[in-house]
């Protein structure tokens, strides 16, 4: 079985982190049994966050050259896990504006990329991740080709966003929707909201995204609690909740708090740590690659990231494969599903810092709870969240939207 899978956040050279779960997705598949090739749109414009540094000149060289470089490894062609990955390379306004309409832009070069690639090795499935925009445009050409089976995958902003914040953005959503043989979503909250978008039943197939089991080495067993959130730094990921809840917390009972990743919140976020009284409990270490920031999150021991809008979570999988309980929010559907399939998942109210340094605080006194939260948060990942798994459910998506093309 051949899949061309379409994806606008995929890694680079320049960001090996970008859609880091699309590839390792694209990789179970592969492992299971498909043959992949991946067309990676890329947007060779500097986005806004960049260009509103251009007021202060000599940062904003060095922000510009940045970019510059990783834009220009993101537009070379590249083998990644022995996946051919081709960049597609597309021009459209910014992102604030119109990015709900963003399909219709990257429509006419993937076109012509998909055609280009059919002529040489006619696939037999077409994946596309994000009902928009990249799904849009992937619905566009199936519609005037007709010539493989279209699955659309659902994963977080395209649902929660692109098709509310906009008319354009919600006829988006829904043509990718009418145009798949199988809709993936990757939880359950994630399959109710494509219907709700779709305002009707749907084929649809919840998958959910995987982790590795890797050994817990170097984890503190004693003295000062660690907790780690490994996360873009945004505003919906909540880090904040969780600098207010350790500034909450007794001083002589506050925990280690690593925060792996970067974004624009950083700057605020740093500021926050300073005035709370907890800058010195607290280690941004930025973005690292997802092994590095894999084994950094293992030594500690507590995952914490109450964030909103988490359909999913891939961050939440991955520290409960090194034996980290984890902390979420309640009512967001990647955290019900996780705490749904086993333990090792605790929920705690959006928003509530008082909360969440009451759990924290009873895990750090508690030790023997941790470990056994953590236990079995391994075990709820090895028997629900693998990638081997991802990838045969992928394949059988894959293989239920052919059968529905033929039929």
């Amino acid at each position: 079985m051949r899949v061309a899978v379409v994806a606008e956040w995929y890694p680079s050279p320049g960001d090996p982190v970008l859609g880091i779960w699309a590839h390792r997705q694209a990789v179970a598949a592969r492992d299971a049994g498909a043959d992949v090739r991946v067309l990676a749109l890329r947007r060779p414009v500097p986005p806004l966050s960049v260009a509103r540094q251009l007021v202060d000149i000599p940062p904003a060289i060095g922000a510009l050259g940045r970019w510059f470089a990783g834009a220009r490894t993101s537009l070379r062609p590249m083998t990644l896990d022995g996946i051919e990955v081709v960049p597609v390379a597309f021009l459209a306004p910014p992102r604030p504006l119109s990015y709900g309409g963003w399909g219709y832009w990257m429509a006419p070069t993937l076109a012509r990329s998909l055609d280009r690639l059919y002529a040489k090795w006619p696939f037999d499935v077409l994946h596309a991740h994000c009902l928009a925009p990249a799904g849009h445009a992937a619905a566009r050409w199936v519609r005037s080709r007709r010539s493989s089976a279209f699955v659309v995958s659902a994963h977080g902003p395209d649902m929660i966003h692109v098709a509310s914040d906009s008319a354009v953005g919600g006829r988006a959503c829904r043509a990718a929707l009418a145009a798949a043989d199988v809709v993936v979503a990757n939880s359950t909250w994630a399959q109710r909201r494509c219907e709700e978008i779709a305002d009707h039943a749907l084929p649809l197939e919840v998958v959910h995204l995987g982790a590795d089991l890797v050994d817990r080495a170097g984890a503190s067993r004693n003295g000062s609690m660690r907790i780690v959130t490994v996360a873009h730094l945004v505003a919906r990921k909540r880090h904040e909740t969780v600098l207010r809840a350790i500034a909450l917390m007794p001083s002589d009972r506050r925990p280690e708090y690593l925060v792996i990743g970067d974004g624009p919140c950083r700057s605020g976020l740093e500021r926050l740590a300073v005035e709370l009284g907890v800058a010195d409990r607290v280690r941004f270490l930025g973005q690292l690659p997802n092994r590095d920031a894999v084994a950094r999150a293992a030594g500690c021991d507590l995952f914490v990231m109450p964030g909103v809008e988490e359909p999913f979570g891939v961050a939440f999988v991955e520290a409960m494969a090194a034996g980290l309980p984890a902390i979420g929010a309640r009512g967001e559907g990647g955290p019900e599903d996780i705490a749904a399939a086993g333990g090792g998942m605790v929920l705690v109210a959006p928003g509530d810092a008082a909360g969440l340094a009451s759990v924290i605080g009873r895990l750090s006194a508690d030790r023997d709870e941790i470990r056994r939260l953590g236990a079995a948060a391994r075990e709820t990942v090895a028997a629900n969240f693998t990638w081997d798994r991802c990838g045969a459910q992928t394949v059988a998506a894959y293989r239920q939207a052919l059968a529905a093309r033929v039929s």
